[in-house]
């Protein structure tokens, strides 16, 4: 970015996958980050990749803090919500997911509620408790990561699809009630990414249709991308890093999809 300001950032589900790249990504530009996981190991390893991979020239390092959070906790997470308050937060990357394939009819209401808390609640609860001090400051930037799945459904993923088109809904709103500040609010919406999630779909789907990983690869997932290829994390982490800059000052509530031309069917 050539209009770069230093932020403080926090990701949320940055132990691993989508949330670990966006992470190194910006801290390679000189962000300040504050990062939690439910998995503490996994969040130290992001912070070691961080601190051992080579900083922009013009970059001031900086190691992220680390917060060890289960997200899906009401009372974890509304304690954390209440720290953060207290604190400049100028960027949500609202990331943290996770996926349970089943049938509607044999869909456990504790795994439902589980997707439910970590994909819609919190993003909620962390957007109701910053957007005071964003509004304060007069900057504010709300990236949700979403999925191909906040516009498509798939079957046996009630909860994820529910839930994701929710976070849709809530972005938008946010938007509208955010448009009289500096503040923006969207929601990127990747198909298959290949993360440990998705490697976990891969294995399920499989066992669900009784077909090998490779036929859920070509015939199921990537089926429906006239690109036929996975989403690098690459590609979302640039897309955070525009949609924090100031030529996307202008872009508010809007969904940003990068799925290899599905949805243009």
């Amino acid at each position: 970015m050539t209009n770069f300001a230093c932020r403080h950032v926090l990701v949320t589900g940055a132990a691993s996958g989508v949330g670990r790249g966006i992470a190194l990504d910006l801290a390679r530009q000189g962000h300040r980050l504050l990062l939690t996981d439910l998995n503490e190991s996994g969040l130290k390893e992001t912070v070691r990749l961080i601190d051992e991979q080579p900083k922009q020239a013009s970059a001031a390092h900086a190691t992220p803090r680390v917060y060890p959070l289960d997200i899906s906790s009401p009372e974890a997470l509304d304690s954390f919500a209440s720290e953060l308050s207290t604190q400049d937060i100028d960027v949500i990357i609202n990331n943290a997911g996770l996926q349970h394939v089943a049938p509607v009819d044999e869909f456990a209401l504790k795994q439902w509620d589980l997707l439910m808390d970590v994909m819609l609640r919190a993003p909620f609860v962390l957007m109701r408790s910053l957007l005071p001090g964003m509004r304060a400051r007069q900057f504010g930037r709300i990236i949700n990561i979403g999925s191909i799945h906040s516009l498509v459904a798939s079957p046996f993923k009630s909860a994820y699809v529910a839930a994701k088109h929710g976070l849709l809904g809530l972005s938008k709103v946010a938007a509208l009630e955010t448009g009289d500040a500096e503040i923006t609010v969207n929601t990127i919406c990747p198909s298959y990414v290949r993360t440990p999630i998705v490697e976990r779909q891969i294995q399920a789907q499989a066992q669900r249709h009784g077909i090998s990983e490779e036929d859920v690869i070509n015939k199921i997932m990537l089926e429906p991308m006239p690109k036929r290829r996975f989403i690098g994390i690459d590609e979302i982490a640039g897309t955070v890093a525009f949609l924090m800059s100031e030529s996307a000052r202008n872009i508010t509530g809007q969904t940003i999809v990068i799925d290899g031309g599905w949805t243009a069917r």
